[in-house]
């Protein structure tokens, strides 16, 4: 008995070898299913736009690659442009006679291609794309450049998203008995469909402790298996699985309906929240928060340009101020040289001492120092104004003068605006207020996330299932003689596409917390944390106006301190010119006339001093109220 046993298993054993056949024809099976999923998510809502282009000329990373027919692009890195460290507008096409005349308008075009900190700006702006990009596919934005998120977003790691169970899984089939089971329903993937496959060989051999069910005291099962999964979640709340999977068994048990046998398995699941997570609301919750930084970050933008071409301005009159004070200082070297001339004829024709003299020769040295002085601050303030221009110093020579074309500003009627207007405006184009705002409608919509939380979970399914089995099966003739009727994939294709063997099922899962107290500590901290912000805003406000009359009030001392400093600089000239004559009279010392000259070459100082102040006044009231550089 035990010798007909071995025999009739070592015969089992050479007929259960895995046959190519049954993978190949699964393979095509799984690809035409596969080429049907993705021929209905490339036609639908899954589709792919081809990636336009952003404003300066470089790819919308908020877009991702076009994925068909080049169905790996989404699987490749993307070339970025690398980093332009030239300057785009070069500055040497402007020099004139050995210098760079510069308006102002040819400014803002300079600092706007040239600026660093502009360049570091567009690169901010790049990752606010990006988290674009990763909430579309039902990741969580991860922040940066200065924008924060709310951690009450988040159930919870930040980057988690809305992700779920993707894996392949397993089924079983065939079995002696069926029997009843609880079925349960899960959300799976997430925005971005995902498409799994997986295969496996197995071979096992088993002592058994009974012939009764397999015929045989040992048991040699091989088994090979290719499954497939595309499971997809959508912002409403809903997911969407679909599997398709197959599996060829041989063994060496007796008995059996099928040896080898064929098991296919077509599975549909769908699931929805109905309480907690249900609408679109709770489900592009991270989408309406990157679209929300996209604005803040254009906000961040505009108050970066404001600032850096507002530093840049003020550069430009520091430095135009500065020429006016070297030709100041050039004027009042050659009046004291020429003094100093006249007195030493005085003192050859006796009219004049040794010691008037050298006082003039003390006025001399005087405005020398004063000369060299206002060079170098004209040195200094070239600098600043090439380092805001240009950025790399090689391409602009250091030696290379710069000279503003435009003059320093005079007061006009109407530079002066009314305070209520000012305040309107600052209002209404300051862009750190409109960033406060931002941020009260991302802490709303946090609230409004962790109110959904305070819920129970109320999750409904429904499951469809088609099970096919056929395969080898043993039998008689007429004659009883033993012969084997053929079976394979194919009945099992057919059976799961008639149906044959269903499987309907429909539930629900409920789940609620007793107390509910973490959630209700989360909520209660969203309405706190939007509060806080909601005070950042009037804070942001009160700020911004006081700015705004400081401003104002620094505009209308300016404005005054110019037509003062202008009218003690029109009056010490003239004071001077009188000194002069009373001197050629004999009637006045030569130490009143240097005294004059003195005080003639501070009011002009201050009169250029005032001038530039008034700039800077224009400039920063311009700034406080709003006022676009775009």
């Amino acid at each position: 008995m035990a010798s007909a046993l071995d025999k009739a298993t070592a015969a089992a054993r050479r007929r259960i070898s895995p046959r190519p056949g049954f993978v190949r024809r699964s393979a095509l099976a799984l690809a035409w299913t596969a080429s049907l999923f993705f021929a209905a998510a490339g036609g639908g809502a899954f589709a792919q736009q081809p990636s336009p282009q952003a404003a300066d000329g470089f790819d919308d990373l908020s877009q991702s690659p076009e994925w068909f027919p080049r169905v790996h692009a989404p699987y490749v890195m993307r070339t970025l442009p690398q980093v332009d460290f030239s300057d785009s507008f070069g500055l040497l096409h402007l020099v004139r006679d050995g210098r760079v005349r510069l308006s102002l308008e040819q400014l803002k075009d300079a600092v706007r291609a040239n600026n660093l900190d502009m360049l570091a700006l567009e690169a901010d702006s790049r990752y606010i794309e990006t988290d674009l990009l990763r909430a579309k596919g039902g990741g969580a934005p991860r922040g940066g450049a200065g924008i924060s998120i709310p951690s009450s977003l988040f159930s919870g790691a930040i980057g988690a998203g809305v992700g779920g169970s993707s894996g392949v899984g397993s089924f079983s089939g065939g079995a002696i008995t069926g029997g009843a089971r609880a079925v349960y329903g899960y959300s799976r993937g997430s925005y971005d469909p995902s498409f799994a496959l997986g295969f496996s060989f197995d071979r096992t051999t088993s002592p058994l402790n009974s012939v009764v069910v397999s015929g045989v005291p040992e048991v040699s099962t091989d088994s090979t298996a290719l499954l497939a999964r595309y499971s997809q979640a959508f912002p409403i709340g809903a997911s969407l699985s679909v599997a398709f999977n197959n599996m060829r068994q041989s063994t060496s048990q007796r008995n059996l309906l099928y040896n080898p046998s064929f098991i296919s398995q077509f599975s549909v699941s769908v699931t929805q929240q109905i309480l907690n997570g249900f609408g679109t609301t709770i489900g592009k919750r991270f989408h309406t928060v990157a679209e929300t930084e996209r604005k803040i970050m254009k906000e961040i933008a505009r108050q970066r340009t404001s600032s850096t071409f507002a530093a840049a301005e003020t550069a430009y009159w520091d430095l135009a101020a500065a020429r006016e004070s070297v030709k100041v200082a050039e004027q009042s070297l050659a009046m004291a040289e020429r003094y100093l001339s006249d007195t030493r004829q005085r003192e050859e024709f006796g009219t004049m001492s040794g010691l008037d003299v050298a006082s003039a020769e003390s006025e001399v040295a005087a405005r020398e120092r004063d000369l060299v002085t206002a060079r170098t601050t004209l040195q200094m303030r070239e600098v600043d104004l090439k380092n805001m221009v240009s950025k790399d110093f090689s391409s602009l020579p250091g030696a290379l003068p710069v000279e503003p074309a435009d003059p320093l500003p005079v007061p006009q009627p109407g530079d002066v605006p009314d305070l209520q207007e000012a305040l309107a405006a600052a209002r209404a184009n300051r862009p750190e207020i409109r960033q406060a705002e931002a941020n009260v409608a991302t802490q709303d919509l946090a609230v409004k996330y962790n109110k959904d939380l305070l819920r129970p979970t109320l999750l409904v399914f429904a499951n469809f299932n088609s099970s096919g089995l056929h395969g080898n099966r043993a039998a008689t003739d007429l004659l009883g003689n033993p012969i084997v009727l053929p079976g394979g994939l194919e009945q099992t294709f057919r059976q799961v596409r008639s149906w044959r063997y269903p499987e309907y099922a429909v539930g629900f899962t409920f789940s609620i917390n007793i107390r509910n107290r973490a959630a209700e500590a989360d909520y209660r901290r969203s309405k706190r944390e939007r509060t806080q912000t909601e005070v950042t805003l009037e804070r942001t406000r009160n700020s911004i106006a006081q700015e705004v009359r400081e401003a104002l009030i620094a505009l209308v001392q300016s404005k005054a301190e110019v037509e003062a400093a202008g009218e003690a600089a029109r009056l010490s000239a003239l004071t001077l010119e009188a000194e002069e004559a009373r001197l050629n009279e004999g009637v006045a010392i030569p130490y009143d006339v240097i005294r004059r000259r003195r005080d003639l070459v501070s009011a002009q100082f201050s009169a250029i001093q005032a001038q530039a102040n008034y700039a800077k006044a224009l400039v920063e009231m311009r700034r406080v109220t709003g006022a676009d550089y775009w």
